[in-house]
């Protein structure tokens, strides 16, 4: 049983950490443009980052088994180049960083707001391109919300169970996690492996939750002392 803990945990830490850096680039790209951007459009894909908070994690994992499936659209054409994703440890990265996507856009784009838009300009104004203003300027500014945001998608990732059990299944060595285990060891009535495996699971997610929320304590007292 202490092998599977370990192995469980591990691999569940793992795509977690893997998904928030997927997640991470996308997450940035749409938080900052829902900031800046213009208004066209904005409601639409606010609303479709949105989508996975409020949807039936199973109907997000239904989507995503659509698509990913080797009959899928996207699947058939990975499926072309050799890569796999429906029930490989690649489908449980995809459904975390599709879960917690949300929460770091979110976060990420409270913190760009926060970010006076003066700051850019004048970087504009002393030649900086906007990519190199939005690196040098924007960016650093908005670190420790864009990290807490990280760290509440990969909180989120941790706890991830109904996309996962749609698109990746609950292969024990494969793609088991530590939600797909709890649900596993309490419907085959082993309680007492699923009470260990919850306590782990709630420990490190309070962790997670507990670091995200003092980042954001430490950069919204900060910004508003700027």
């Amino acid at each position: 049983m202490t092998g599977d803990l370990v192995q469980l945990t591990a691999f569940t830490l793992a795509c977690a950490a893997l998904s928030t850096l997927v997640a991470l680039p996308f997450g940035i790209a749409l938080a900052w443009w829902l900031a800046r951007g213009g208004s066209r459009g904005r409601a639409l894909v606010e609303t479709l980052v949105t989508l996975p908070l409020v949807m039936p994690p199973v109907a997000t994992g239904l989507i995503l088994l659509q698509l990913l499936s080797p009959n899928g659209p996207i699947g058939a054409a990975l499926q072309r180049v050799g890569i796999e994703i429906v029930f490989t440890w690649r489908a449980v990265v995809v459904a975390m960083a599709l879960m917690g996507l949300p929460l770091l856009v979110r976060t990420a784009r409270a913190g760009f707001e926060h970010v006076d838009p003066r700051y850019e300009q004048i970087a504009r104004t002393l030649g900086a391109t906007p990519t190199r203003a939005f690196l040098s300027v924007t960016l650093p500014l908005a670190t420790r919300s864009l990290v807490a945001g990280a760290v509440l998608a990969f909180a989120r990732s941790l706890g991830e169970f109904g996309a996962t059990i749609m698109v990746a299944g609950s292969i024990p060595g494969r793609t088991r996690t530590l939600a797909t285990a709890i649900y596993t060891y309490a419907e085959s009535g082993m309680d007492r492996q699923a009470i260990i495996l919850l306590a782990i699971s709630a420990a490190v997610s309070f962790a997670a939750v507990f670091y995200s929320n003092r980042l954001l304590e430490s950069w919204y007292s900060t910004s508003t002392s700027r």
